[in-house]
């Protein structure tokens, strides 16, 4: 009796684990007749039941049900979709049934592998195999930035949805499904700008020449309650490197700009910025573009032909920091106030040859802050990339799942082995 009682111990355990991993192949199963993937196999027949029925297909919100018939009962339950993933389950308290915990994916082929025990007549197998329904409502993720270029430390992942996300459930879901992975590893979270999109960083700025990746892979799961239609569709991955640790630091006060290359000073330019009602924006903000040559007309930013400040003409060595129009560029008409006096309408002027350089050395994603700034500060949201002007504890609010993620190394494309663990005036942790 004993002995029973273990080896029933044992058997619930592995029916109820809620393991995710590659079922077992048919020939593990021991002294088995041969697995059947049509009606369940000849020593099966009549002791098992399991609902969907063979080569059906259902609605993903069926449940699979596999039932011990006549004085027998369950001793193994698998279910897994064509990738190997599991689905869990529970078994009854009398070992006689067993039903999936968790919804199926839609558009999927699933796999049920049952061993059964009859008592006097031996244990015997049966497998069956049936998709679910494709979804009409699809949710995919448009992921950010660019894959398989190189960026700077301060370039954040961006997740667009196809479709808006309210529920604080659903949004779990999804969230859990957005997988970064970096060499060397960070500590980061994705923080919910709004219905429809996403933004990750790490806590710190990107270590210089690491190779990351981010992915969006719920397999076909339904996303929200039950009643919701909306199911993931295609998954999605994007791959890139950072380069050097690139920091532009401009002093308002000062009129000068220092520049950090991996931590170090390497240059330190003449500038000026906004004059009074033009203010330069203050904060970190993140190169969005760059253009050697932009034609730049005051009337796009609401100052009138005509007036005192209007201007029309070509701008040279142009590298855009926000969506509402400020660059660094090249401004020879402004050299004999730059580091004397602040005569711009907000963007950032140097001369021809140091705009140039700035140009040819920054790229996509590298940092540019401005301190001691007069004017307002930069937008977290909506006006360029100004993440990195939440403090951490700001950022780990914006996640639906309320955790910072620990992203894991094996990243695919890329060895990371030349990592450096610098960043110049990384935000301070809160």
């Amino acid at each position: 009796m004993v002995a029973r009682q273990h080896q029933d111990s044992i058997r619930r355990r592995r029916l109820t684990a809620l393991a995710v991993g590659t079922a077992l192949a048919c020939t593990a199963l021991p002294a088995l007749s041969a697995c059947s993937g049509g009606g369940g196999g000849d020593a099966a027949a009549g002791s098992v039941s399991i609902s969907p029925e063979q080569g059906g297909q259902v609605d993903a919100s069926s449940p699979v049900v596999v039932s011990a018939t006549g004085g027998g009962h369950l001793s193994d339950v698998t279910v897994y979709d064509a990738d190997g993933a599991r689905v869990p389950g529970e078994l009854a308290s009398d070992d006689k049934s067993w039903r999936t915990t968790e919804p199926l994916g839609a558009g999927r082929k699933y796999t049920v592998q049952v061993l059964s025990d009859g008592g006097g007549s031996g244990f015997s197998s049966s497998v069956r195999t049936f998709t679910t329904k494709s979804a009409s409502n699809l949710l995919t993720a448009q992921l950010g930035p660019a894959d398989g270029a190189v960026y700077g430390v301060g370039e954040p992942i961006t997740a667009t949805l196809s479709a808006p996300v309210h529920d604080p459930e659903a949004r779990k879901e999804v969230e859990s499904g957005l997988v970064v992975k970096s060499n060397p590893s960070v500590t980061g979270g994705w923080y919910w700008v709004d219905d429809r999109t996403l933004h990750f960083r790490p806590q710190g700025y990107w270590p210089a020449h690491a190779a990351i990746s981010a992915s969006f892979d719920l397999h076909g799961r339904r996303i929200g309650p039950p009643s919701s239609k909306l199911y993931a569709g295609s998954p999605t991955k994007i791959a890139f490197r950072t380069g050097d640790s690139m920091v532009s630091v401009t002093d308002v006060a000062s009129d000068y700009m220092k520049i950090y290359r991996n931590g170090n000073v390497i240059r330190t330019l003449p500038v000026t910025t906004g004059k009074a009602g033009f203010r330069t924006r203050g904060g970190i903000k993140v190169v969005l573009e760059q253009a050697p040559e932009v034609f730049m007309n005051s009337e796009t930013v609401g100052i009138a032909a005509g007036s005192s400040n209007a201007y029309h003409m070509n701008v040279y060595w142009d590298t855009r920091v926000t969506w509402s129009g400020e660059y660094v560029h090249a401004a020879p008409w402004s050299e004999g106030s730059q580091g004397v006096a602040n005569v711009s309408h907000g963007c950032t002027g140097m001369s021809t040859e140091n705009a140039r350089w700035f140009y040819e050395n920054f790229r996509k994603g590298d940092v540019v802050q401005v301190v001691h700034a007069d004017g307002k500060q930069m937008e977290p949201f909506g006006n360029g990339f100004g993440d990195w002007n939440l403090s951490w504890s700001q950022w780990r609010s914006g996640s639906a799942l309320g955790r910072p993620v620990v992203t894991a190394t094996d990243v695919d494309g890329g060895s990371g082995a030349s990592a450096q663990q610098v960043g110049y005036l990384r935000p301070q942790a809160s």
